[in-house]
């Protein structure tokens, strides 16, 4: 009897040792996210959060961007958010964006690197590097793609080749429904690719359409729950299934392409005559064998991915919003045929050169980019020193975003902003500039394939209204609902290209 009370008192007291080592280890991981959680004096205002996942289930999955509208609505335009330990800040309205991203660019110069971004490109390349490593990387590319065509007529040239292939490619469809993504992304990823690669790839090129759809999934993928999550818990979320393996094994596989292409380069490579992005690289890479600088190896991949995923996706995206606004406005859709018709004419290829004397066109392409939204939030920054904007305290180490949907549908800056009016870049007749349209944001980390991607919008949406008229497939209703990842883009449609005759 006494050895059984004795028995049932000690497992009592192990029941009651591990209830209080579990009640312990929780109240130290509440008091450790409180004390991280505090805010310093003039810390921005924002939701209050949750433990562990901050304001997480705060901002919709599903649209994100839109439901951080109502949250700046609430709490300002300088407005707390965090997601997991991540501190972030959302910036609304031009000029306090001005004031961040002009005056205090230095402040605001670095990328925030999530566990997920690390576990991928490890602070290599051109978006996600900072420091002497964003900076070696950005200016050998800026040169690079200067010594390769960008700003000369041998590149516009390119652009209107290609344009002529795409032309032809949607020409076979024979004003039948299709679905244009693919062609598209081909067309306008053939442009970087005989920058970074040194050639051009079909469309019918299974292998590169097997490329293209990797890079889909990693851009459809890239804001998922499951990503989300992976940041705030890598240590548990990485050896869990869900997306964020489909999103790692996608961007291993891009890697590997590029590596193998890299290889492939070598073998023939000839140092006194640079052939492409890859080629020039090798040769930095040979003059610093001692590795002082980011001119590597896993830098030429990651370097050599940026500019791929970046040349290829927003460019493709916007083009594919183009024809979607068409084929749903075709009122609009009249006015820049006939603008077409009188400045170009039906057999002369769209040149830049003619881009001043086409307002409207060019009016319609920065419609369709403000109404577009295709990267509503910005790629992020980091505060790189303790900073006051607006009166408000900033730490340094967290994570700015600038609010893209709120200032290009500020009703204050634009006529009807929930409209789609190109008449929002039109004076007189005349083409208008608009301070407040920021798609290619602004500072020292604006993009650098600013003036590429403007270059493409414009041929290749001239090219194609100039040959056919966009419309909806019989019985099929067109929308403007979107897919959302790391771009926002249309869900997936079909659409008829009829000749025009």
């Amino acid at each position: 009897m006494l050895a059984a009370a004795g028995s049932l008192a000690a497992a009592f007291w192990a029941s009651l040792h591990l209830h209080t080592l579990l009640l312990a280890a929780v109240t130290f991981l509440f008091l450790a996210d409180y004390l991280k959680s505090r805010r310093p004096k003039n810390y921005p205002p924002g939701p209050p959060r949750l433990p562990f996942v901050g304001n997480l289930f705060q901002t919709n999955f599903k649209q994100p961007h839109l439901a951080i509208q109502q949250l700046v609505r609430k709490y300002g335009n300088v407005m707390s958010l965090d997601f997991g330990i991540m501190s972030s800040m959302v910036i609304s309205s031009l000029p306090l964006i001005k004031e961040a991203f002009s005056h205090l660019d230095e402040n605001f110069i670095n990328r925030p690197i999530l566990p997920l971004q690390r576990h991928i490109f490890n602070e290599n390349g051109l978006i996600f590097s900072s420091g002497q490593t964003w900076k070696e990387q950005r200016r050998f590319a800026l040169m690079t793609l200067r010594n390769f065509g960008l700003g000369k007529k041998s590149l516009e040239q390119r652009i209107q080749e290609e344009a002529h292939y795409l032309v032809g490619a949607i020409g076979e469809e024979g004003g039948q429904p299709f679905d244009p993504h693919f062609k598209i992304n081909n067309a306008v990823s053939n442009i970087i690719c005989s920058i970074t690669f040194g050639e051009r790839f079909e469309y019918h090129d299974s292998q590169f359409q097997e490329l293209l759809k990797l890079l889909d999934k990693a851009t459809f993928f890239g804001t998922s729950i499951m990503i989300h999550l992976y940041n705030i818990f890598p240590w548990i979320i990485k050896h869990l299934p869900g997306q964020h393996q489909t999103l790692l094994g996608a961007w291993r596989k891009l890697k590997s392409y590029v590596a193998d292409i890299i290889d492939n380069h070598r073998k023939d490579w000839n140092p006194d005559e640079p052939r492409d992005f890859i080629d020039a690289f090798l040769n930095e890479i040979a003059k610093y064998p001692e590795k002082t600088t980011s001119f590597n190896e896993e830098n030429l991949i990651c370097s050599t991915l940026d500019l791929f995923f970046a040349g290829t996706e927003t460019t493709s995206t916007t083009l594919r919003w183009d024809l979607l606004y068409m084929a749903l406005n075709p009122e609009v859709q009249e006015k820049v045929q006939a603008e077409i018709d009188r400045v170009i004419g039906q057999e002369k290829h769209p040149s830049l050169a003619d881009r001043d004397s086409m307002p409207y066109t060019n009016a319609v392409i920065h419609e369709v980019q403000r109404m577009g939204n295709i990267v509503p939030l910005n790629v992020p920054r980091e505060v790189t020193v303790d900073t006051t904007l607006a009166g408000f305290h900033l730490p340094k180490g967290s994570v700015v975003m600038i609010n893209l949907t709120g200032l290009h549908m500020d009703p204050k800056e634009w006529a009807t902003p929930d409209t789609f009016n190109p008449e929002h870049f039109l004076e007189n007749g005349e083409f208008k500039k608009r301070e407040s349209f920021l798609p290619f944001s602004m500072g020292k980390r604006a993009c650098l394939g600013e003036q590429l991607a403007r270059s493409e919008l414009f041929i290749f949406f001239t090219a194609l209204v100039q040959k056919f008229t966009f419309k909806p497939p019989a019985n099929e209703k067109l929308s403007l609902k979107f897919r959302l990842g790391l771009t926002i883009s249309p869900v997936s449609h079909r659409i008829c290209a009829v000749p025009r005759q």
